[in-house]
C-alpha cells in the first residue's frame, strides 16, 4: 500500500506532554506506539497446510498441530484447520488450512486461509510437483523471475514448501510415488486488489511470498522489494522511462501529466529513494521523473536515501533558505524556519502568489541533490502538484544552471 495511503499520514503523533511556552513540541516528538508482534508470511502458512496433508497422506489423518520449517531453518509450530484425507485404505489426497497471522503488521492477506491439496501419485518417481489454484495470482509478464503464465509463488517459498513436502512426505517419496501440492487461497483475488499485483503483472489472486516465513510488524521490507520488482518489470518490457512517485495522489498526477507513458512506468516507490535510483540506474533507464509534493520533494532535497518521517525531520532551513530566494519577507522566512511542516511554507507563500517560483526552487534543490546522489546517464524531470494533486510546476535538468 503507498504511504501516502497508509502509514505515513499518521505516525508522528505527539505525546501528551506539559510544555513551556519557551518549549516547542513538534511533530516527530515522539513516535506512535506500534504493536511489536510477529506474524507470517503467505509462504510459511502455505508450507505449514502443505505439511499437514502430506502427514494426513502418510499417517492417515491431518494432524491439528504441526512444525514446519521456515526458510531461515526455524522450525515454528502451526495450527490446523480443516483438515481430511480422501481415499479408501491408502489416502489419495489430503487437504489442509493454516490461517495467516500477520502479527501487528498491516497486511492484505492477515487472516487468509492459505490452503493445501496434496495428491499422492502411484508411479510418479518420486518428486514433488507444485502448482497454484484459486487465489493465487497468475503471472503475466516477464521481470518477476518466474515463468510466465505460471502461479505467483516466488522461489523462496516455492523451495520451502517443496522441502517441506518433501521431508514430511519422504515415505511416500521413497516408494517412487509423487505428491502433486495445489496452494490456493479463498478470497485471494479480492485480497489481491489491495496490492500491487495488479500492476507487476500478477492476475487473479495473491503472491505466495516471504524469503524467512517471518513479518516484522511494519516491515518496509516488503514495500521496498516491490519497488525494485516494479522497476525490473518495466525495465523488461523495453520502458526506457520511469516515473517515481510517493504514493497514490501523485501518481495519479504524474499519470494525466505524461499520458504517452505506458502504466508499466509508473512506480510508487513510496519512502524508498535510493532504492529505486539505483535500481533505475542499474536497469539503464533514460529518463527520470519524480512525481512528488512539498513535504517529500523537501526530503529529497536533503539528500535522504529513505524520506520516512520517522527517519528524518524536514529540514526547515532549507525551506525557509527557497522562501528567501523568491522573495520572502523576512518575518514569514522565520516562521517558516520555525514552523513544523513543510506545509506551512506551502500555503503562507501561496497567500503571496509565490507558490510557482517556491516550489520551482524547492524542486531545482531536489534534482541538485538527487543528481549528486545517485550519479548517472539519465534525464531528470520533476513534476510537482498541490495537495490536490494539481500540477505547480514542471522543472527540467534542464533549466538548472
Amino acid at each position: 500500500m503507498p504511504p501516502e495511503a497508509s502509514n505515513s499520514a499518521s505516525v508522528e503523533a505527539v505525546e501528551n506532554v506539559t510544555a513551556t511556552p519557551a518549549e516547542k513540541v513538534r511533530k516527530g516528538t515522539a513516535r506512535r506506539d506500534r504493536g511489536n508482534r510477529s506474524g507470517f508470511t503467505t509462504g510459511a502458512n502455505s508450507a505449514a497446510a502443505a505439511v499437514a496433508a502430506t502427514l494426513g497422506l502418510v499417517q492417515g489423518q491431518v494432524p491439528a498441530r504441526i512444525f514446519c520449517r521456515l526458510p531461515h531453518g526455524q522450525e515454528t509450530p502451526f495450527d490446523i484447520n480443516d483438515g481430511r484425507v480422501e481415499g479408501d485404505g491408502v489416502p489419495l489426497r489430503a487437504h489442509a488450512v493454516s490461517i495467516k497471522d500477520a502479527g501487528d503488521d498491516p497486511d492484505a492477506t492477515h487472516g487468509a486461509h492459505m490452503t493445501a491439496d496434496v495428491v499422492r501419485i502411484p508411479g510418479g518417481g518420486g518428486q514433488v510437483i507444485l502448482k497454484g489454484g484459486a487465489g493465487v495470482g497468475i503471472v503475466t509478464k516477464e521481470g518477476l523471475g518466474l515463468e510466465v503464465g505460471g502461479p505467483a509463488i516466488n522461489p523462496v517459498p516455492r523451495r520451502n514448501i517443496s522441502d517441506n513436502v518433501a521431508r514430511a512426505g519422504a515415505p511416500i517419496l521413497e516408494v517412487g510415488d509423487s505428491l502433486e501440492v495445489t496452494i490456493s487461497v479463498p478470497g485471494g483475488e479480492e485480497m489481491a486488489k489491495k496490492t500491487l499485483n495488479a500492476r507487476l503483472g500478477i492476475l487473479g489472486g495473491i503472491s505466495i511470498l516471504g524469503t524467512t516465513g517471518i513479518v516484522r510488524p511494519y516491515s518496509t521490507a516488503a514495500f521496498r522489494a516491490s519497488v525494485v520488482q516494479a522497476i525490473d518489470v518495466a525495465a523488461r518490457q523495453g520502458q526506457t522511462s520511469v516515473v517515481f512517485t510517493t504514493g497514490g495522489r501523485t501518481e495519479k498526477f504524474a499519470m494525466r501529466q505524461l499520458p504517452q507513458l505506458e502504466e508499466s512506468c509508473f512506480v510508487q516507490m513510496g519512502d524508498f529513494v535510493k532504492a529505486a535510483f539505483q535500481t533505475a540506474i542499474k536497469r539503464q533507464m533514460q529518463h527520470v521523473y519524480i512525481g512528488a509534493m512539498v513535504g517529500k520533494l523537501t526530503k529529497m532535497g536533503q539528500g535522504l536515501a529513505v524520506t520516512h518521517a520517522w527517519k528524518e525531520a524536514v529540514d526547515r532551513d532549507l525551506l525557509a533558505d527557497c522562501a528567501t530566494e523568491v522573495g520572502a519577507p523576512p518575518d514569514l522566512v522565520e516562521e517558516i524556519r520555525n514552523a513544523e511542516t513543510a506545509r506551512f511554507a506551502a500555503e503562507r507563500l501561496a497567500l503571496l502568489g509565490l507558490t510557482v517560483p517556491f516550489h520551482r526552487a524547492l524542486a531545482i534543490r531536489a534534482m541538485k541533490s538527487l543528481r549528486a546522489c545517485h550519479p548517472g546517464p539519465y534525464q531528470l524531470t520533476v513534476l510537482v502538484c498541490d495537495f490536490d494533486g494539481q500540477l505547480i510546476v514542471r522543472v527540467e535538468e534542464s533549466e538548472i544552471v
